[in-house]
């Protein structure tokens, strides 16, 4: 059922209803003797997929209407739609490394390992439906590319499994051009009619209401009008950008911050908002050949033209054995910004730091929920100089294949000096991201004083709270973060119901 709730008393409470938000309600409802409400301040468009905006369901797109800020930087993109950033993203599915697991027990314990992990990779990967990419998505340039990483030394390897550096393709959350959001996966009409499952959409959480160490109701915004949800426990699962902002709204976090907004200090928390990282990348960008056009364009007249389809995990010379610390994203198609003449095309090549030293936060700029946070990805800062080092050698596996035998007849570099030569300047400002980012409410061990939640979610100092998104991971993962994210929430739906 949907709509603004006439009863309180439910027996947990899920805020958000992003990629994890989706799994916790459909899994934690499963129950029919516990009541789940789900609260979502974007759209929530039903589950027949024709009731939903076409930009919303092309997997060939990244559409930007349902989010929080419209032109916002990269960085900062925050969906807001039933189905969060799974409605907004690329459709794409890779699995960490080994070494994540390993720094991700030593924060949160057994259960985070990925012996442990591997069911819950599998149930993610059969709840919103993921599917290998089918021969016919594969263009001119994705082939080309793919023979390019066998020449550079680089095996197949299966993207969406632990493993070793290789070449490869992703999972995919898309069939024939159409996404399979979250909610399509995970909120089905038969989910939605479970009695015990109320689901409230257009509704901002403004803060949580603490008393004596407990959460004692959520004040939410429902078309601008303040109401009041009580229940016996609480997850919070607003994203790496929404959840410790709604901490930090409830006074639950750094206690000069707080002081300085004029929100209360319920709890000092020093680690909310803080440890915040994600995957920043530069892009090549070469001159497609008439041949690459060609193809593109026959490619395009079909349907059938997606800007990639492969990938490779690349290990620098700084990076652990046996793992990977940059991936390699070779692109052709429309371009992602402006427009260019019929016929033709943008083609290059990214290179993305996976595994960043380099830390940013967020905080609050007032303790208005409609109010956007400042977000400082911190992207290049650590003091050692490790991420430029990193993405200058990604560069120059960029440069490697970009004139590899299978990609000359397609593409020529553009003039000027090549990538990896670039000044320490002239890298920071040609910066983007691969758009992964976790860490704010990170977990940690008990002598940890910057761990907001243990290894099941629960946060420091509040009987009843649990954060449970990318938000609690203290290290990104080697990978696109949807699917480890969707078994996070797999795994912390079985910690709640114990």
């Amino acid at each position: 059922m949907t709509g603004v709730p006439e009863r309180t008393g439910y027996d947990v409470l899920v805020l958000g209803g992003g990629v994890a938000g989706c799994v916790l309600a459909a899994r934690l409802s499963e129950d029919p003797d516990r009541s789940v409400c789900l609260v979502e301040a974007g759209r929530d468009y039903g589950p027949r997929r024709r009731d939903w905006p076409a930009k919303v369901l092309n997997a060939r797109a990244l559409p930007r209407d349902e989010v929080w800020e419209r032109h916002a930087p990269a960085h900062r993109v925050r969906a807001r739609i039933l189905g969060g950033s799974s409605c907004v993203n690329g459709c794409w599915n890779t699995w960490g490394s080994a070494a994540d697991h390993e720094e991700w027990a030593r924060a949160g314990g057994e259960r985070w390992t990925a012996a442990a992990m591997d069911r819950y990779r599998r149930r993610a990967a059969g709840g919103i439906g993921l599917r290998p990419v089918p021969d016919h998505e594969h263009s001119a340039w994705s082939r080309a590319a793919l023979a390019g990483a066998a020449e550079l030394g680089y095996q197949r390897v299966d993207m969406a499994a632990p493993g070793g550096p290789g070449s490869g393709t992703p999972l995919l959350n898309a069939v024939d051009g159409l996404r399979w959001n979250a909610a399509f996966g995970y909120l089905d009409e038969t989910v939605r009619k479970r009695p015990n499952l109320t689901i409230v959409s257009g509704a901002t959480a403004d803060r949580l209401d603490l008393v004596a160490g407990r959460v004692d109701g959520v004040r939410i915004l429902v078309d601008g009008a303040p109401v009041t949800l009580a229940a016996d426990s609480y997850l919070v699962a607003c994203g790496t950008f929404g959840s410790p902002a709604l901490l930090l709204r409830s006074g639950i976090g750094p206690a000069g911050q707080l002081r300085d907004i004029g929100v209360g200090v319920r709890l000092d928390l020093p680690g909310v908002g803080a440890n915040l990282s994600d995957q920043p990348g530069v892009f090549v960008p070469l001159a497609p050949t008439g041949q690459l056009n060609a193809a593109l364009a026959a490619k395009e007249a079909a349907a059938e033209l997606y800007v990639s389809r492969m990938l490779v995990r690349a290990a620098s010379e700084l990076c652990p054995q046996d793992s990977w610390d940059l991936h390699i994203l070779p692109v052709a198609g429309p371009p992602l910004y402006g427009s260019l003449p019929p016929g033709q095309y943008e083609a290059g090549i990214s290179a993305f730091l996976m595994k960043p030293h380099s830390r940013g936060s967020v905080r609050l700029r007032s303790a208005d929920p409609e109010a956007p946070p400042t977000i400082d990805p911190g992207f290049l800062t650590d003091p050692a100089g490790h991420d430029l080092a990193v993405l200058r050698s990604g560069l120059r596996i960029v440069g490697r294949l970009a004139a590899s035998a299978a990609l000359r007849p397609l593409v020529a570099p553009l003039q000027g000096s090549p990538a990896d030569s670039l000044t320490d300047q002239q890298l920071r400002a040609g910066l983007g991201t691969y758009w992964h980012p976790v860490g704010t409410c990170a977990m940690g061990p008990a002598d940890d004083p910057t761990a907001v939640v243990d290894g099941e979610g629960r946060v420091r100092g509040v009987a009843n709270l649990r954060v449970a998104d990318a938000s609690v991971l203290p290290t990104v993962p080697a990978a696109n973060t949807q699917f480890p994210v969707l078994a996070v929430a797999e795994m912390l739906a079985d910690a709640v119901i114990g």
